[in-house]
């Protein structure tokens, strides 16, 4: 507690005293979880409007591949989530509980995007099937490695990578939605 004649108030265990230098405190890890969240939250909502203005409803006047060959592209760059375990991109001690499944889970839904892809370029009997496979693959992985980052307090870790879950997951996330909107409204003829 405060006394009078200068002695200063006593901070709680594992908490840097009060005073005048509050403003000049280190970030703690929890300020930067919050921040991660944050980010992501409001990259996902603008996502959404965008989608919601532009996107959605346009839907039943466009042909769906003409949809899906698009976000298939934009998936097929998940490859980049492999610099989870790119020393460099990312600090050390990124916990490996979050960046190997993050990694190659965005590998597996980079590979199931150009499979998918080509499916659909093709018009292949299978694209509606594969492109299925891949939004279901891909989107597990996407709320995976969101709850994994959160589990085992990966985001302070994130160094030059941290544009992937602050912009690049919602991204992801909406164009996932949308692939899931087009196949529940539209799942008969062609793809």
């Amino acid at each position: 507690m405060a006394a009078r004649g200068g002695r200063s108030k006593r901070s709680p265990p594992g908490r840097p005293p009060r005073g005048r230098n509050d403003a000049h405190r280190p970030i703690t890890l929890e300020t930067q979880i919050n921040i991660l969240t944050v980010n992501l939250l409001f990259s996902t909502i603008v996502f959404v409007i965008a989608a919601k203005l532009y996107l959605l409803p346009m839907l039943p006047r466009l042909e769906p591949r003409s949809v899906v060959i698009p976000i298939l592209l934009l998936h097929a760059l998940r490859h980049l989530g492999l610099m989870f375990l790119a020393p460099g991109a990312v600090l050390p001690g990124l916990p490996e509980q979050f960046a190997k499944p993050a990694a190659f889970g965005d590998l597996l839904a980079a590979i199931l995007a150009l499979v998918a892809l080509a499916a659909v370029v093709r018009r292949s009997s299978l694209a509606r099937p594969l492109v299925g496979l891949f939004n279901i693959v891909g989107t597990i992985d996407l709320i995976s490695a969101i709850s994994l980052a959160t589990i085992y307090a990966a985001a302070p870790y994130m160094g030059p990578a941290y544009w992937i879950p602050a912009f690049w997951v919602p991204a992801l996330l909406v164009t996932h939605y949308v692939i899931f909107v087009l196949l529940g409204k539209r799942w008969y003829g062609p793809m």
